[in-house]
C-alpha cells in the first residue's frame, strides 16, 4: 500500500458494526480502509431478528439455527415458554456471520486490513494517521494508512475513542459477558430443544443480569454476564451446563468481552471521528442484544461520515447519534427501566419471569423485538399491561 495515499475513511474494527459501515460507503464509490484485529470472536448467543435479516440483506445460508419459542426460567425454577407466533428468529455463528460482512464489504471495494489498533495522530494538514501493529514474515511491526475520516468499532471501551478524544467515552458502563461454544450432543439432554432459545434469570448463574443456552444447530452457546467484577462468569456458565444436562458437551470455544449497557452521550470528537457498535455503547439493556443495533448504528455512522466527506461539515459526524436514538432511543430507555428494577433481586425476577406469562406482555414484546420499534397499534394492551405491571410492583399479584 502506498504511505502517502489518503483514503476518505478508516474504519477499525471489522465486527458487524464496522463491515456494515465499510461496506455501505464502498459501495457508494468511497475509498475505505477495513482494519480488524486477526483471529477476534465476540462473545454472543447469535441472535438475529427477521428486520435485521431484511435491511441487510442477510442470506438464509447464513442462519445456523431459527429459533421458534423462548422459556424464560425464574429464580424457583418455574419455566414460561413462549412461542414466536407467525415467525422465528435466526441464529448465527458469528465466527462466520461476522467474516462475511467483512468479505462483502471487500467485494464491495473496501481495502482489508489485518492488525491491531494502536494510535491515532494528524498530519500537519490534518489529515488522520491511524497507525497499527500488523505482523508477516519478519515479524511484528507498525504501519500507518491515512484517511480524511474515521469510524471507530472497536468495541467496549474503545481505543479509537480515547486516542480521538470522543468527551466521557471512558465513563461507559459494562456487563462482562462469557460463553462456551459446545458441539451439540448426539445423544439429547432431557427436555433439549433445538428451536428454543433459554434464558435463566437466576441469582446463582448472575446477580444482576441472565444466563442463557442458545442453539446454534450444530452447536450451542452457554454463557452469562454480570457487571459485578468479584462474579465467576466461568463458574455460573459450569453450573449451567450442568443444569442443562450439558456438562459433559465437547467445548469447541471459549470467549469473553464486556458490554457496553447505554448509549455513551456522544459518538464523534468533533473533529473527524465518529463511533459505532459496541464502542458507541448500542447494546440494548434488558435483553442484551447488539447485532441489530450495531449494524443499524454502522449504517448511521457511515452515512454521517458521507456527509461529512461530501460538506466538511464536522457538524455532520453528529447525525449518527441523532438519527439512532430517534429510531431507538425510546426502546433503550424502556429496556433501562427494565433492567434495572426487574433484574435487582431474585424476588423481582421472580415477579418479572411470572409477568411473562401474559399473552399481552408476549405479543408485545416480540412485536417489538421482531420489528424494532415500540407497537402502538393496541393501545388497550398497553393499558392492561400496565395495570398488571402496577400489581405486580405492589405486591398483589400472585406469582
Amino acid at each position: 500500500m502506498d504511505t502517502q495515499q489518503i483514503f476518505d475513511v478508516v474504519v477499525v474494527g471489522g465486527g458487524p458494526a464496522g463491515a456494515t459501515a465499510a461496506n455501505d460507503l464502498a459501495r457508494a464509490g468511497h475509498a475505505v480502509v477495513l482494519l480488524d484485529r486477526a483471529g477476534r470472536i465476540k462473545p454472543c448467543g447469535g441472535a438475529i431478528p427477521p428486520r435485521l435479516v431484511k435491511d441487510f440483506a442477510i442470506p438464509d445460508a447464513l442462519l445456523v439455527a431459527r429459533a421458534t419459542s423462548a422459556r424464560m426460567i425464574a429464580p424457583s425454577d418455574r419455566r414460561v415458554d413462549i412461542p414466536i407466533h407467525g415467525g422465528f428468529v435466526g441464529m448465527v455463528d458469528r465466527e462466520a456471520f461476522d467474516e462475511w460482512l467483512r468479505a462483502r464489504a471487500a467485494e464491495g471495494g473496501a481495502v482489508r486490513l489485518t492488525g491491531s489498533f494502536s494510535k491515532l495522530t494528524r498530519d500537519a494538514d490534518g489529515v488522520a494517521c491511524v497507525t497499527y501493529r500488523a505482523a508477516d514474515d519478519d515479524g511484528p511491526h507498525e504501519r500507518t494508512v491515512r484517511a480524511r475520516a474515521v469510524i471507530g468499532a472497536d468495541g467496549a471501551r474503545s481505543g479509537v475513542a480515547r486516542e480521538a478524544g470522543v468527551p466521557r467515552a471512558e465513563r461507559t458502563r459494562c456487563v462482562f459477558a462469557y460463553h462456551e461454544i459446545v458441539k451439540t450432543p448426539q445423544v439429547r439432554p432431557a427436555g433439549y430443544d433445538g428451536s428454543r432459545c433459554d434464558v435463566v434469570y437466576q441469582g446463582t448463574l448472575s446477580p444482576d443480569f441472565y444466563g442463557w443456552v442458545f442453539p446454534h444447530g450444530e452447536t450451542l452457546s452457554i454463557g452469562t454476564g454480570s457487571a459485578d467484577k468479584g462474579f465467576s462468569l466461568r463458574t455460573a456458565t459450569a453450573a449451567l451446563r450442568e443444569k442443562s444436562g450439558l456438562r459433559d458437551a465437547e467445548t469447541l470455544r471459549r470467549e469473553g468481552a464486556p458490554i457496553p449497557m447505554k448509549p455513551l452521550p456522544r459518538w464523534d470528537n468533533g473533529r473527524e471521528t465518529v463511533l459505532a457498535g459496541d464502542a458507541a455503547g448500542v447494546v440494548a439493556p434488558a435483553s442484551g442484544e447488539g447485532i441489530y443495533y450495531a449494524m443499524a448504528g454502522g449504517r448511521f455512522a457511515a452515512q454521517s461520515v458521507a456527509l461529512f466527506l461530501a460538506t466538511g461539515d464536522v457538524r455532520a459526524l453528529k447525525q449518527a447519534r441523532k438519527r439512532f436514538m430517534r429510531a431507538h432511543g425510546k426502546v433503550f430507555w424502556v429496556l433501562g427501566m427494565l433492567q434495572r428494577f426487574w433484574y435487582s433481586s431474585d424476588k423481582r425476577r421472580e415477579r418479572f419471569v411470572s409477568i411473562c406469562r401474559d399473552k399481552d406482555v408476549q405479543q408485545l414484546t416480540f412485536d417489538a423485538y421482531m420489528n424494532k420499534e415500540l407497537v402502538r397499534a393496541r393501545p388497550m394492551a398497553h393499558v392492561r399491561i400496565f395495570f398488571k405491571d402496577m400489581a405486580h410492583l405492589l405486591g398483589m399479584a400472585r406469582v
